[in-house]
């Protein structure tokens, strides 16, 4: 492979990041061909050294979806990690694909019960005056504050749950590919 085609399918593997990410990742791969080449390697020696342009793409996505995820913990960053990992587990998909969608289904249905448990603690507490609660209106006021707690709190657990996930995904793959910086500790990549 010459280092025209290399870095064009490099830049093709790396497409959707942002632009400017994607042209120090190529520059720095101009910058390994330039200097295998003043050692007197060929071009195709020196591609394929670098490896698979096409995996070393999904690598440095990966990569970058962890780092924005480190920078910024946002339900965005997060989905670029994981969309990132899951890009590079090409071979494993069809194991780690169902374990992840029916984790993500129960995730979801969690906080969609919590956020039904909240609305009913609201009802509960704004209605139950005038319903005639059993106890009288402070009851049900309060009992309608307790439920709406207990909703918080339990989303709130679920979403320290959500970002341990998250991490236990992001350390598997860089266990499982030994992407560049590695999960074990080893700094030999």
């Amino acid at each position: 492979m010459t280092r025209n085609e290399f870095l064009r399918r490099l830049r093709s593997g790396l497409s959707g990041m942002p632009a400017a990410e994607q042209n120090d990742i190529v520059a720095d791969y101009e910058a390994h061909f330039d200097a295998g080449m003043e050692e007197g390697r060929s071009e195709i020696e020196i591609a394929e050294a670098l490896g698979n342009p096409s995996r070393l793409a999904r690598e440095l996505r990966l990569e970058s979806g962890v780092r924005q995820w480190r920078e910024d913990r946002s339900p965005s960053a997060a989905w670029a990690a994981v969309i990132g990992f899951m890009g590079l587990a090409t071979l494993d998909i069809l194991i780690l694909l169902p374990i992840f969608l029916s984790v993500l289904g129960l995730v979801v249905a969690f906080y969609a019960a919590c956020f039904g448990l909240f609305v009913a603690g609201g009802a509960m507490m704004i209605v139950g005056p005038f319903a005639g609660f059993p106890g009288g209106g402070m009851v049900a006021f309060l009992m309608g504050l307790g439920v709406m707690g207990v909703a918080i709190a339990i989303g709130s657990i679920l979403t320290l749950v959500s970002i341990g996930l998250i991490n236990a995904t992001i350390w598997f793959g860089r266990l499982h590919y030994r992407v560049i910086q590695p999960a074990i500790g080893k700094n030999d990549v």
